[in-house]
Formats: C-alpha cells, structure tokens, sequence
C-alpha cells in the first residue's frame, strides 16, 4: 500500500516504509524515547529495541480514504511522564511528515511497550 499525490510537476507515490521510516525517526528525537518496538515482538513480558534501519516494524500506516493514520509502538524512559512523551511525539511526528513530505496526519496512536532505566 502507498500513498498518491499529485502536483503540478506530476505523480508521486509515496510506500508506507518511507512513511513509517521518518515517523520512526522522529520520534526516537523526543525527550524520554528509548526507542521503537515491534509491534509483535512483546511475547513472555520482553520486548526489543529496534534499529535505525527497521523502524518501519514499529510503525504501522494504515490510510482510509483521504485519511492518513499512524500507530507508534515505543519504549520509553523510566521516570519520564508518559502522557507528555506520548503528546511530543504525536506533534513531532505530525509536524515531521507535513514539512518533510507534504502529509496530512489524521492520527497518531502511541502504544507503550515497555520503561526501560537508561543509563546517561
């Protein structure tokens, strides 16, 4: 699945990895981001961080008619206040893929999938 655009230059198809990757990257930029889980890694309670390179297993872009949506699977710091982590990356996000590739976001969902004790 991919997204299509058009412009006065011509036909752009954008595919979900690319999304997912920039929305994965931005995130991992926010305060109190370990980093990206998989969405199907959480079995026996443990959970893996994932790499720059696959980030697009911890992002899901699902679109439904003109509407763009994003689920977020994320590790976050121990001690950090998880509802404002999870409101900075909703708007980091956001803000990301519109100046970045011209997107309108009708939602991002944040799942939490573990707290993790970073060491600074």
């Amino acid at each position: 699945m991919s997204v299509d655009l058009n412009t006065k230059y011509g036909h752009i198809t954008i595919s979900n990895e690319v999304i997912s990757t920039i929305a994965g990257g931005a995130a991992v930029e926010c305060y109190g981001i370990v980093g990206m889980a998989s969405k199907h890694q959480l079995r026996d309670g443990l959970s893996e961080m994932l790499r720059k390179e696959n980030f697009s297993k911890g992002v899901v872009v699902r679109q439904e008619d003109d509407y763009l949506h994003i689920d977020m699977y994320i590790i976050v710091s121990y001690g950090t206040k998880i509802s404002e982590v999870a409101h900075n990356v909703q708007s980091q996000v956001k803000y990301t893929l519109n100046k970045t590739i011209g997107l309108s976001v009708s939602s991002v969902n944040i799942y939490i999938q573990g707290v993790r004790v970073t060491s600074e």
